[in-house]
Order: C-alpha cells, then structure tokens, then sequence
C-alpha cells in the first residue's frame, strides 16, 4: 500500500475512532463478531449488577471517590482532597495513566497548569455528595447514561474546539494526586491517532513532562498508527527518547490485534524489549460497532506468536475478563492491568492468575487514582508480598527497575 493512501485511510479510521460515538456503519455480525458474542455482553453485565454485593467483600458502595475516605486507608485533608494515610502501604507505580488530549482543530493545551480540582472524564465527584461508587462491579457500571453522554461529548470536544475537563489533565495536578495516594511513578501512555494533522500526542507529552523536569516520576510512553509501514523506524526513534512503553487501542485505533499487518511493530517491539500495553476487552461504553476488534480471542495469536513481547493486558480485558483470565494463565509473556474490575473479580484474579502478573493501573484522567487502589488494598488486606507485587514489584521487573 503506498505510503500517502495508508494515511489516508488511516486518517478516516481515527475519526470514526475519536467521534465513534457518533458513527454508525458496517455490517453488525460476521465471523469475527457473532451474535452469541453480543449478547454475552449484555449477560455479563446484568450478571454483575445481579451479583454486586453478594461476593466475599459484601456491598461496597461509597459517595464518590471522596467518600473512599471511609476507609481505614484514606482520610480527606482540610482541602477536601482525599489522601491515603496509611504510611504502610508500598509505594505504588501506575502503569497506565494520561494526560490531557487535544487533537485535529483543538487549542494546545498548557499541561503546566494547576487547577482547583481535576475533572474526571467519569467523575464520581463532580456532585455533592458524590456519585454511587460500588467497588464490585466494573467501574464503568457507575455512571449515569448522562454522565456517559458528557464523556462522549468531552471526547468529541478534544477534536474541535478544545475540552475544559482536558485543561485540567495536567502534569502538576497529576503529580499532586500521585503525592495524595503514594503513588512514586505512573506510566504516561499516549495514542497515535493517523489523523492528517494535530495527531502528535506522543511528542507533545514527552516535550511537557521533559519542560516540567517530571521524570523519573512520569514514565515516557508512546504509541504508532496500527499498520504504518513506518511503524518500526518511529519506534526505534522512540526507544531512543526514553520511552518505556507503547499503548495501542484495538477499538479506538480500529484493528484486530491478530492482524497480519501487526507483525513489524511486534517483531519491533520484542528487539527492543519494549512492552505493550493493549486496550483490552470490551469496555461496554464504546460504540458497538468497535467492539468486534477487542474480543480475547483476537489477541492470542499475537500473544502466542510475539513470547518475546511483554504484553499487558489493559482493565484485565474489561468485560470480558473471563476470557482474558485462561490467557494470562496460559502464556508467560501476558500480564493483566487491574484497572476497573471491581473486588470480587480481582479477588479471582489473584487466586486464578497470580499476583505476580497483575499490575496497578489507573487510567488517569478517565478516574480517581484511588478508584482501583483502594479495590487492590481491600482484596490484599493482611497480605503483604501480594499486595507490593501488584502495586509496585510486578511493574519492577517489568520494567527492569533496579
């Protein structure tokens, strides 16, 4: 394929990617999406409001990620911001964090800023008292279908005109919560989006964090167009930058992780010793038309032919996380970020897959640090070499921390 179709195609596909709440299109079913498969998301997520509270941590719903502070961990300071107090908790390292995003028409954004509060793209606190937060579902069973439309709104505004949550998506705001909830460092991972201009999220992020002297504690991360035949020579352009980590997003990016076309940036990625951290699984916000591209059983054969690429598994495959479990058991080269799964399938996770593959995320802006810190020191309540791995030892080795 010439090198200026591909773009153009490339480009048509992150628009329907970026304002893919509100394209419409394609065949519904086919080989690689079945009926079957639709409707066990639909299963799955009324199983889970079912289920919350019947598992072994009983109901667990607080006022927003401020009334997290009623546990024995958390306190909320004379600002109202809520700060983790208990000095034996290790440390933790975020693998999966962002900042704020402005693509296509929209104005820079100034990440030096500091702002009052942080607006979460889902935020839990944006009321007073907060949102019901129930730590035992997936988190995104948490908002209203009104909150989800100002996330599609907001996610749309990054591409025109400029979003107000994303102002606030900023390096010293992150770094203050990072101090509240002992978080030490936190992986910044970007997305390429193949847009024919104002796509440089990668560039602009590691100009900001270098600008704010923010290393070692924000963690340079980066991404490529899925298929771009230049993909191999920009990551090693990457490595060499300092990036310790790329992000790809099967159903915002549009592909299917076992595509053929993927293979230079794998085989890349493995001479490199560069980690992958996938999107993984359907999240159950997204258009339903993308959600074909992040079935498990398309990520395998990329998995299973790349044992030299560390991937990690992003929100632990979200929904479909009891899929995503008999792969990380299965494959050596698969960890799985716990980001969003509520307590009781971290829980399984831990029990089923092993601390020693799990990793803390947090998919800042999109939530509260605390969000799934505070799951992962429920679930590892009086377990002390559980609860280091997975907040922080995991995310050592994986990046070859000393």
């Amino acid at each position: 394929m010439k090198r200026r179709h591909f773009l153009g195609l490339a480009g048509l596909a992150s628009l329907a990617g970026i304002g893919g709440y509100f394209v419409f299109g394609g065949d519904r079913f086919s080989a690689r999406y079945t009926e079957e498969e639709a409707e066990a998301l639909v299963a799955q997520k009324a199983r889970e409001a079912a289920q919350s509270g019947s598992g072994p941590y009983g109901a667990q719903i607080y006022d927003g990620y401020r009334g997290l502070a009623a546990l024995p961990w958390y306190e909320l300071n004379t600002q109202g911001r809520l700060v983790l107090v208990d000095e034996s908790v290790p440390a933790a390292i975020d693998v999966h964090a962002h900042l704020g995003m402005n693509m296509l028409f929209a104005p820079d954004l100034d990440l030096s800023a500091e702002s009052e509060r942080v607006e979460y793209m889902l935020d839990c606190d944006a009321t007073d008292p907060g949102c019901p937060l129930d730590l035992d579902v997936y988190i995104n069973a948490n908002f209203s279908e009104a909150a989800l439309r100002r996330l599609q709104l907001m996610s749309l505004a990054q591409i025109l005109h400029g979003s107000g949550a994303a102002a606030t998506h900023t390096i010293p705001n992150l770094l203050a919560e990072m101090d509240d909830c002992r978080v030490e460092k936190a992986q910044i991972l970007p997305i390429a989006w193949g847009l024919p201009f104002g796509d440089a999220l990668t560039e602009n992020w590691m100009k900001a964090i270098h600008s704010a002297e923010a290393e070692p504690r924000l963690l340079r991360g980066g991404s490529v167009v899925p298929g771009d035949p230049d993909a191999p020579e920009k990551l090693r352009a990457l490595v060499a930058q300092g990036i310790r980590m790329i992000k790809l997003h099967p159903t915002m990016q549009r592909f299917y992780p076992d595509d053929p076309v993927m293979s230079p940036i794998y085989e890349t990625c493995g001479e490199l010793n560069l980690p992958i951290l996938f999107h993984g699984g359907r999240a159950g916000i997204e258009p339903e038309f993308s959600h074909k591209y992040a079935l498990m059983r398309h990520y395998e054969g990329a998995i299973r032919d790349f044992p030299k690429v560390q991937f990690v598994m992003g929100h632990a495959g979200a929904r479909d996380v009891d899929q995503a479990i008999p792969l990380a058991q299965k494959y050596a080269n698969l960890w799985l970020g716990v980001h969003g799964q509520g307590v009781t399938k971290l829980d399984q996770l831990v029990r089923e897959v092993g601390s020693d593959k799990l990793l803390y995320g947090t998919d800042w802006p999109f939530y509260h640090l605390a969000a799934t810190q505070a799951k992962v020191l429920m679930v590892t309540e009086g377990k002390t070499e559980v609860r280091y791995a997975i907040l922080r030892g995991n995310a050592e080795r994986l990046f070859g921390f000393a």
